[in-house]
Order: structure tokens, then C-alpha cells, then sequence
């Protein structure tokens, strides 16, 4: 059997954590530079607010409604994230972190436990200890779990939790939209519906040769975890990424290459920091900038330019120093920059990477240094130390969020203080 935690708005339930007098209020939380709404609160669903909207289309009906408005705080909800997952392993025997508020439980050789009472218990603890709602759906495979979370969560009077055993499951199949099954998207949904299958029992019903011959392999896995036949395998250890990188659009637009320069070193340290958390090290660095495409009367522009490490490598000063090399060749004066990227690829474990005969560069001394920064700005706070060529602040100066609510669990001079006639108590709510 397998469990799927689903933390209910997370970043809405987030900042209501630390503000419960917006509980019962339309919420909605936007994205870097505060653009375009990437969570929203059940009342601010019943206002017709839509994901992905703009915030200039909804200032009005913001205005009107008193809808409260908060930027994303990444490193808030990224805490609160990792607290949840350590609360639902001490329940189940192995956890699978989905996504930032989603998470498989294992919950294999468990067949005598009462799952429903296991579930409540866990959506209970996470409620208790981390104070943020969830709804939790079972089932046999990870296709039946997400439709039964789904079901959990549109059940707005119940226990937000949902049991979907395969062998009964055909009438709510028949009620879910061939569209909203986890791993179908739209161009197979509408090529499902032109077929005449139309819900997810009808898709259940197709001959699994003729899925695999449209829909390939992929399609049929899905078919067969409708019905109840484990196919996608359970992750307890996350696949190392292959690629990675950092990206920002910034609030006002870039025009020297010194300031470019400076993201860019920004985004070289946080795409190493990522590297150096799976152990691994990049063979080639891609730096990019462009303008504001939206912007039909300014100039246009945008480029990129790789560089190839002789030896792969996952130090931010050599990070840093290539992205400067690569703006070099492709930075152009006169147009304003709107939005820059670093992507590393051609990931390899660190242990396998070996330097070549010519290469003068001590990468021992390199990553001893890396394991000391990494280890400072864990305890201190990103960019306590850092290269002389990045921002100063971190590129968040660069973006715009205007209403950006404290480090509440990230930084010790935001932490919440309960005032008291002779004392004050931090406040901590059972972290």
C-alpha cells in the first residue's frame, strides 16, 4: 500500500501559520517578483482568482476584497517543508519527497495495521507539531494514491483522508476527468477524448496494446496503476539530478556588465551549493541573459555561452569565475536585461572526478574551502560568506517582493518573541 501526503495551499497555509487571523480569509501568495499568483486559499479560489494570474488583473478584485497579499518566502516554506517530512518517517518504513509539499509513504508489509486510523494519525501529527493542514490518499500504487488525495481534498467536510482500494474504486474512477490523472497531460488528454475516453475507469477499460502504441510505455504503467498493478517504483533516495541551475527575473532591468556579472556569480554559488548537497560535480556551465521580450519598444536581445570544465568541478570560485568568462562573449551595452541564467550539466559523482595531467588547479585545497563556506552559511545564513564578485545582499535585492513576511524559522532575528511582564519567551510552536 502507499500513502501520499499533500499539504493543503501550502504556501497560503504557510504564511497563516504565523498569522492565524487570516484564517477564514482570501489569501494568495505570488511569485518572484511579485507576477503571478502561485497559491491561493480556498476563499480566494471562491473569488474567481485563478492560478498563474497576473497580479495587474486581480488589483481591483484585491482591492475590493480584502484579499491579503504576500511575495514568496522560499526559505520559509523550504524549513517548514523539511520539518513535515521528518514528521510523517517516524510513521512510515520508507518516505518518498515528491515535491515541496507532497511526499509517498511506503507502507509495504503493513497489511495489519488499520491504514484509515494511520493516516488520521499522521495528518494529526502534522497538524499538531507543524501546524500546517493536509489531506493524505491510499491505495495500492502511487496513480490510485494521488487520485485518492485528490478526492480527500475535494471532500471539504471530511476526515482529509481517503481510502481507495482497487477492487472498488470503479464509480469514483468514473467521476475523475481522463485529464486530472497524475502523469496524463493535456495533449493526451485531448487525444484520449477525441477517442471517445473521456474518465479515468473508461481509460482503465482500453486494450493496454493500443495505450502503449499511443500513449508509449509511459501510458500504459499509468493504465495499469489505475487497476490496481504497481509499476512505478518507490523512490526512498532521490535520483540524482543530471542538470541544475538558478535563474531570477529582476524587478528592474540590468544595464552594465558589472551587474550582470555580480547575478551571475549569485547564481553560479547557489547552482553549486545544489551540486555539492548530491556530491557531485559539473563538466559545463551554461550562462545566459536576456531582455524583457514583453517590452515590444525596447531593443531585443538574448544569448548564451557554454564553458567546459578540464575537470569537473563543484567550487563556486571556479563557478563564479567561468559565468564571468562567459558574459564576456556574449554581454552587448545598450540593452536592458530583464532575466539571467546558470545551468550546470554533465553531472558526475565527486569521487569519480579525477584532474587531468595539465590541470594546475589544487582541487583538494578547493573543496576543503567549499566544505568550510558551506558549512558557515548553514549556520549563519546564506552568503555569510562569499565570493568577492557576487551581489552584495544576494540577488534578492534584485527582485522585487513587496510584501515579503519574516524568516520566522530561518532567521533568529525574525524569530517570534511572546512578551511577557518579566520576561520575553520565543516563541517556537513544538520545533
Amino acid at each position: 500500500m502507499v500513502g501520499l501526503l499533500d499539504i493543503n495551499s501550502f504556501y497560503v497555509s504557510c504564511e497563516r501559520l504565523f498569522a492565524p487571523g487570516l484564517n477564514g480569509r482570501p489569501v494568495v501568495v505570488l511569485s518572484n517578483n511579485d507576477g503571478f499568483v502561485i497559491s491561493r486559499s480556498n476563499e480566494a479560489k471562491a473569488l474567481g482568482i485563478r492560478m498563474g494570474a497576473a497580479v495587474f488583473e486581480i488589483r481591483d478584485l484585491v482591492r475590493k476584497e480584502g484579499v491579503k497579499v504576500f511575495s514568496s518566502n522560499y526559505p520559509l516554506y523550504g524549513d517548514l517543508s523539511a520539518r513535515v517530512m521528518n514528521t510523517i518517517r517516524r510513521y512510515a518504513p520508507a518516505t518518498e519527497v515528491y515535491s515541496i509539499d507532497e511526499a509517498f509513504m511506503d507502507f509495504s508489509g503493513m497489511q495489519w495495521f488499520d491504514l484509515q486510523k494511520l493516516a488520521l494519525k499522521i495528518r494529526k501529527a502534522v497538524l499538531r507539531e507543524q501546524g500546517l493542514p493536509c489531506c493524505i490518499g491510499v491505495s495500492e500504487t502511487k496513480v490510485l494514491a494521488k487520485l485518492a488525495n485528490r478526492l480527500a481534498k475535494k471532500d471539504l467536510q471530511g476526515p482529509g483522508v481517503r481510502l481507495l482500494p482497487s477492487a472498488t474504486c470503479a464509480l469514483d474512477l468514473d467521476r475523475v476527468p481522463v485529464g486530472d490523472i497524475w502523469g496524463i497531460g493535456g495533449r493526451y488528454a485531448a487525444f484520449l477524448e477525441s477517442h471517445g475516453i473521456k474518465t479515468a475507469y473508461e481509460f482503465t477499460q482500453v486494450p493496454g496494446p493500443w495505450v502503449r502504441k499511443h500513449l508509449t510505455v509511459v501510458g500504459l504503467r499509468i493504465q495499469m496503476e489505475l487497476q490496481g498493478i504497481p509499476c512505478i517504483p518507490f523512490e526512498s533516495v532521490p535520483e540524482q539530478k543530471q542538470t541544475t541551475g538558478s535563474s531570477r527575473t529582476f524587478k528592474i532591468c540590468l544595464t552594465t556588465q558589472t551587474e550582470l556579472s555580480e547575478a551571475l556569480a549569485d547564481f553560479a554559488a547557489r547552482a553549486g551549493e545544489k551540486i555539492r548537497k548530491q556530491n557531485s560535480a559539473a563538466s559545463i556551465l551554461t550562462a545566459s541573459i536576456e531582455t524583457d521580450h514583453f517590452r515590444k519598444d525596447q531593443p531585443q536581445y538574448g544569448r548564451s555561452f557554454s564553458v567546459s570544465f578540464t575537470t569537473p568541478t563543484n567550487s563556486t570560485i571556479l563557478l563564479a569565475k567561468a559565468s564571468r568568462y562567459a558574459l564576456e562573449r556574449i554581454f552587448r551595452d545598450g540593452y536592458p536585461y530583464k532575466r539571467a541564467s546558470v545551468m550546470l550539466s554533465g553531472l558526475v559523482p565527486q569521487e569519480s572526478v579525477l584532474p587531468t595531467l595539465f590541470d594546475g588547479t589544487d582541487h583538494d585545497k578547493h573543496r576543503r574551502l567549499m566544505l568550510a563556506m558551506d558549512a558557515v552559511n548553514g549556520r549563519f545564513g546564506r552568503n555569510a560568506v562569499r565570493t568577492a564578485g557576487q551581489t552584495a545582499g544576494g540577488v534578492a535585492k534584485l527582485t522585487h517582493q513587496g510584501a515579503l513576511s519574516a524568516g520566522f524559522t530561518t532567521r533568529w532575528g525574525e524569530v517570534l518573541q511572546v512578551k511577557t511582564h518579566c520576561c520575553s519567551v520565543i516563541f517556537s510552536r513544538h520545533y
